[in-house]
């Protein structure tokens, strides 16, 4: 049945592009036809970051930072993850396709930028030995009222451009918790303290795990995934995300 989804997507995505033009996928304008997916103005902006940032928890620092422990946002907290990768800053172009990831009829586009991170990114994403992609889950409500996840679309992405399994189902929201927009970073953590857990799959022991996520501002909800796949038996978590938002 899921093959017959899929091969139903895909012909009527061919079904648009015969319909319309190729336009780019972040600003609307005709694509030329050696563009794909996004014109190369925005290409560049989405895949261009500006800034160093910090390897623990992918905050935007500053060239003479010192960073034994982490940087100055992260060093005074304890993580279960091992390191986060970024493809930039919660701003501009990615904040924008972001926000537009969180509508019902995002998915097309949270594939593309994915498609977009997973060429930009490959030589980063291989060099952390990940064996399998893990997204970050929504609570099974919100997953039904939107249509999909779009850290699970992202996901798929980066597994597909890396050969390796995309894993969705060994992690499991347990409660709907609040939105964590403009809240303090005390509240943050303990509103998803214990809010994941992992399936108790045999193959997850042992495995690097890539955990990818949208958005990551205090590293609360990814540290929680981290710390249920780690009970569970994985080795290793490092996690992916399409931007870092700063407090």
């Amino acid at each position: 049945m899921s093959n017959l989804t899929g091969l139903g997507r895909d012909l009527a995505r061919g079904l648009l592009q015969l319909l319309y033009p190729g336009v780019c996928a972040a600003c609307n304008q005709a694509l030329p036809e050696s563009d794909r997916d996004f014109c190369t103005i925005c290409r560049t902006a989405l895949a261009t970051d500006p800034h160093l940032a910090c390897p623990r928890c992918a905050a935007t620092i500053g060239p003479f930072v010192s960073l034994k422990g982490g940087c100055i946002s992260c060093r005074e907290y304890a993580f279960q993850f091992d390191s986060v990768l970024r493809l930039g800053p919660y701003d501009g172009l990615l904040r924008d396709v972001i926000l537009r990831l969180k509508r019902a009829t995002g998915e097309p586009l949270a594939e593309r930028i994915g498609a977009l991170w997973a060429e930009h990114a490959e030589a980063r994403l291989r060099a952390l030995g990940a064996q399998a992609v893990v997204p970050v889950p929504l609570y099974w409500w919100r997953k039904w009222t939107r249509g999909y996840n779009q850290s699970e679309a992202l996901a798929q992405a980066l597994a597909k451009r890396l050969c390796i399994p995309c894993r969705p189902h060994w992690l499991h929201r347990r409660r709907n918790t609040p939105r964590q927009v403009q809240q303090t970073a005390t509240f943050r953590r303990e509103n998803v303290r214990n809010a994941f857990r992992a399936r108790l799959f045999p193959e997850i022991k042992d495995k690097n795990i890539l955990l990818v996520d949208d958005v990551l501002t205090t590293g609360s909800t990814a540290s929680d995934a981290a710390r249920a796949l780690r009970s569970a038996g994985a080795a290793r978590v490092v996690v992916a995300v399409l931007a870092h938002s700063q407090r």
